[in-house]
């Protein structure tokens, strides 16, 4: 087999075909379809001028950081803003990588820290809790990633979800009956808009976890592909392997699962638009209740 575009020697073969190309014209294909994206769901908006990308580290939020930053060299207009969360798990995290990136190219960062946000890391949250560690991290990540980009003064928050974690998010709420939880999903988050939350765009909404691998790879980006210690235990890891599992005997299966989401996204988001959106007595924070589920937490663990 040869290169579909240019007959060279091939690198990949595309998720959910019998397309094969090589290094350059996947690189090509990758960055096309990412900025087709962005342009399709208006991620980038001519009046948004500070944008920040979340960026943990990981082979998705570094392909991520890469990939905006040419954006950004690019349309000099763009302010590109890293935020980093370090949750506090031994021997995982490491920002080294991300923060040498930023410092040879300029790039603004900002980390922050479950020990200094919340008085304790994650591996101490989980010693005082039976929630299961995911579920905390989840919630805590979501509030500081949005908290600290209004602090920022952005206008966008970019994170690099793949169409994986999407089908794996489907179904985790189709299965637990989550619609509210589902309608917030899809390429640009959020039902309603409000000025307190920073809305989420994710430019690699259509690209698979192998797809963004590759990428990652043939930039030769400083990543180490490790993974949580936590993931073995969460909900998401169980979707995550049955979902392979079956993908691999049926290819079209993630790409069909995001393509009927999509389809009905916009009823589910119509369903939930007359949800009251509040804010929490003690932070202030948008939620649902009197108070939100970070200050409850916080409060349960002291």
């Amino acid at each position: 087999m040869v290169c579909k575009n240019c007959k060279a020697n091939p690198v990949i073969n595309l998720p959910n075909s019998n397309i094969t190309l090589c290094k350059n014209c996947f690189l090509k294909y990758f960055e096309r379809k990412a900025y087709k994206t962005i342009l399709r769901y208006k991620m980038l908006r001519p009046e948004d001028k500070t944008v920040a990308v979340g960026v943990s580290g990981g082979k998705d939020s570094f392909s991520l950081l890469y990939f905006m930053n040419k954006i950004a060299e690019k349309k000099r207009q763009i302010n590109i803003k890293v935020v980093s969360v370090d949750e506090g798990i031994k021997g995982y995290r490491d920002l080294k990588h991300v923060k040498d990136y930023c410092k040879e190219r300029g790039v603004e960062l900002h980390v922050y820290s479950f020990k200094e946000e919340f008085g304790m890391s994650l591996d101490q949250m989980v010693k005082k809790t039976d929630l299961k560690p995911c579920s905390v991290c989840g919630v805590l990540r979501r509030f500081l990633l949005n908290s600290k980009a209004r602090e920022l003064k952005a206008d966008r928050i970019v994170t690099g979800h793949n169409l994986d974690d999407e089908a794996q998010s489907v179904l985790m709420n189709q299965f637990r009956g989550s619609m509210e939880r589902s309608a917030r999903l899809g390429p640009v988050t959020g039902i309603v808009a409000d000025s307190r939350f920073v809305r989420r765009v994710k430019p690699f909404y259509f690209l698979t976890e192998r797809e963004i691998t590759a990428y990652c790879f043939l930039r030769a980006l400083p990543v180490e592909f490790g993974e949580c210690p936590y993931a073995h235990s969460s909900y998401r890891g169980g979707i995550r392997d049955m979902l392979n599992e079956f993908t691999a005997r049926h290819k079209q299966t993630k790409h069909a699962i995001i393509n009927s989401f999509l389809s009905i996204l916009p009823l589910l988001k119509k369903d939930f638009a007359e949800v009251e959106i509040k804010g929490c007595k003690n932070c202030g924070e948008p939620c649902s209740g009197e108070t939100c589920k970070v200050c409850d937490f916080i409060k349960s663990l002291k």
